[in-house]
């Protein structure tokens, strides 16, 4: 049954008023040839100001609308699709981290701290633990955690073993402790200049106790971002990583990074130690081609699903199928 809310969205384009609706409960509204912001709820931003005519396209069977100007979704494709994945993916992960009730979350390679602030905004109140080597980058993240007391930062590197290294900076937020590759340096102009800064890179399973301190039953998240070090970081993590319920990875079908492992070979590490795949979303693509460089790759460890998971499971298998949408 339409609800009231469904029916006044559809009316507003009548009057000017541009809507996206996202999902159930939430909406991006703006008034045509304004800018302004609308907080809509968790998971909900606002859209922004465009004239011109609109078409509407459904998500399939969840009543959900997403209403596109006509001719700008083809003509922007690329950037339109990574923006899509983007948010599809910050959702994504927040429904995980409320699912699974997570209530750690160890961002490993926060730069100035942007994953740990959309954290914020999509609902997530519990402890962020933060780790990032760079010392420029290390302040202004700094000062992005500093009025929030569950969110702790680290000035250090996680990697398999502990112990100083250089890393390479000046690659806005791709610095990476591996060199670029030939494809890499093919691919970003910044890969051939920059300068290197000597860094302290501790061990994930060292630092445990002490990022948990605190929490009763602690179900901690493990998101890693750290131009092909991800692995180095889960290797880190040894018997411990056992404790993790989730984790986020950047896996990469074509490598930026010389050294840095292949996709196949990332997510057979991963599934190996327990987890499985719950989204692939692509974050950058090779212009001329299309081919994805990088997907942000998001598990969980089964087991440690709520045991009112499985049931709603079995109630959702029993459900009738929903009528096919018109193409």
């Amino acid at each position: 049954m339409t609800t009231l809310f469904r029916r006044l969205l559809a009316t507003l384009p009548r009057f000017g008023v541009h809507v996206l609706d996202l999902e159930p409960g939430a909406a991006v509204i703006s008034r045509r040839g304004a800018r302004r912001r609308i907080p809509m709820g968790p998971g909900a931003d606002l859209l922004v100001r465009d004239s011109g005519k609109w078409k509407q396209a459904k998500f399939g069977a969840t009543g959900a609308h997403l209403l596109l100007q006509t001719g700008q979704a083809v003509d922007d494709e690329r950037e339109f699709q990574l923006a899509a994945a983007q948010y599809l993916c910050h959702h994504h992960v927040a429904g995980i981290l409320e699912k699974y009730g997570v209530n750690c979350v160890f961002d490993v390679g926060a730069n100035a701290g942007q994953y740990a602030k959309r954290l914020r905004r999509s609902g997530y109140k519990g402890r962020i633990i933060s780790f990032e080597p760079v010392s420029l980058t290390f302040e202004r993240l700094q000062e992005a955690a500093k009025d929030d007391p569950e969110w702790l930062v680290h000035h250090c590197a996680l990697g398999s073993e502990a112990g100083t290294s250089t890393i390479h900076i000046d690659w806005n937020t791709m610095n990476s402790l591996l060199p670029p590759s030939d494809y890499g340096r093919g691919r970003y102009k910044r890969f051939k200049k920059g300068r290197t800064e000597e860094i302290t890179i501790r061990r994930l399973d060292e630092v445990m106790d002490e990022a948990l301190d605190g929490i009763a039953d602690p179900r901690p998240y493990l998101k890693m971002d750290t131009q092909g070090f991800d692995l180095q970081v889960f290797e880190g993590g040894g018997e411990r990583i056992d404790d993790f319920v989730g984790l986020q990875s950047e896996v990469a079908p074509l490598r930026l990074y010389e050294g840095s492992p292949a996709m196949a070979e990332s997510i057979a590490a991963y599934e190996g130690r327990g987890f499985g795949i719950t989204g692939m979303y692509p974050v950058t693509r090779e212009p001329a081609t299309g081919r994805v460089v990088e997907f942000d790759c998001v598990m969980v460890r089964p087991e440690s699903a709520p045991p009112e998971a499985e049931a709603e499971a079995e109630a959702q298998q029993k459900a009738p199928e929903p009528a096919p949408q018109n193409a």
